[in-house]
């Protein structure tokens, strides 16, 4: 049976290649995406996201969660020059091809209707969050049983021990709402982290994608026009010769998590340090009594994460 999955998600090519994926994934049942800030700002991640389902229009339509509006994406630092993180997705979040989306009226807040959808499925839904946990944290604060409705709860964000990408301490996720992501874990309820240690190397190369697309489908030709702008930023900004699929990796982690090894930790969040505020902290003393919170991904296979990108992409016909 299909795992039935709601993805939260601040759109950013990375994050439209896992929500492509998503939609078009036999054994993942997508009941809803849901916008929020953070790569790019509110107004523009719901746009993104109506503009990835529109492409890929997949035979069953998810429901569609808009972000509140908010302040302007968050800077980060490359090579010591302060830069907009269009640097790897563009101006608008999905590189420079102008895509077109219908406005949609009478929109559904993001926490409301994931709230509403787990209420309706207890226990049978799991929430995959490649974003800041705003909407996660709003949600809770509306339904206290929010995380304990869920079957399952993953959240790409934080660095157990590789530093981070926003700032030396803190990965981009947990930094742009550190409070949010602090509340949620100290929430109780069942989490898992897929950190940055364990997805920085998981790269898709551009003969990796043009070996397994061919532009014969939707998704096929939807991606050849956004992922080339990536892959020169990655080269350009990070010398990385392909794209990194931290957000691939996440959405695999639901669907394919016999792909990852995974070890209880307990973590909180830095929320007030000049040089760490959004640090993900694990305490792993084993003389101290501390209560795990959270189970991590320590190994990844990163070819099998490629592998399942090419599967998806080359079963699809239309």
């Amino acid at each position: 049976m299909a795992t039935k999955l709601i993805i939260d998600v601040d759109p950013g090519i990375g994050d439209a290649l896992a929500v492509a994926l998503a939609l078009i994934d036999p054994d993942l049942d997508v009941l809803a995406v849901t916008a929020t800030a953070g790569s790019v700002s509110g107004p523009v991640a719901t746009r993104n996201l109506q503009a990835v389902v529109e492409q890929v229009d997949p035979a069953k339509w998810p429901r569609l969660g808009a972000a509140p509006v908010s302040p302007a994406p968050a800077e980060i630092s490359v090579a010591g020059d302060a830069a907009h993180l269009d640097f790897l997705n563009g101006p608008t979040g999905l590189g420079d091809y102008p895509f077109e989306v219908a406005v949609l009226h009478h929109q559904r807040d993001s926490a409301r209707l994931m709230i509403d959808l787990v209420r309706n499925h207890p226990r049978e839904i799991t929430l995959l969050t490649l974003g800041p946990l705003t909407n996660i944290e709003a949600a809770c604060e509306r339904a206290p049983e929010f995380l304990s409705l869920l079957g399952g709860f993953v959240v790409l964000g934080g660095a157990v021990a590789d530093g981070g990408d926003a700032t030396a301490a803190a990965e981009f996720n947990i930094f742009c709402d550190p409070e949010a992501a602090q509340n949620v874990f100290k929430a109780p309820g069942s989490k898992t982290l897929i950190p940055l240690d364990a997805t920085s190397k998981v790269v898709l190369t551009f003969e990796d994608f043009s070996r397994c697309a061919s532009e014969e489908s939707r998704v096929d030709r939807f991606l050849s026009r956004i992922l080339p702008y990536t892959f020169r930023a990655h080269h350009q900004y990070l010398g990385v010769e392909g794209m990194r699929l931290r957000e691939v990796a996440a959405l695999a982690a639901v669907s394919r998590p016999e792909l990852f090894r995974f070890q209880s930790m307990s973590v909180d969040i830095e929320t007030r340090g000049d040089l760490t505020r959004g640090m993900t902290v694990f305490d792993r003393r084993t003389f101290i009594g501390h209560e795990e919170n959270v189970s991590v991904a320590v190994e990844v296979d990163h070819r099998g994460i490629v592998e399942y990108v090419a599967r998806l992409l080359r079963q699809q016909t239309v």
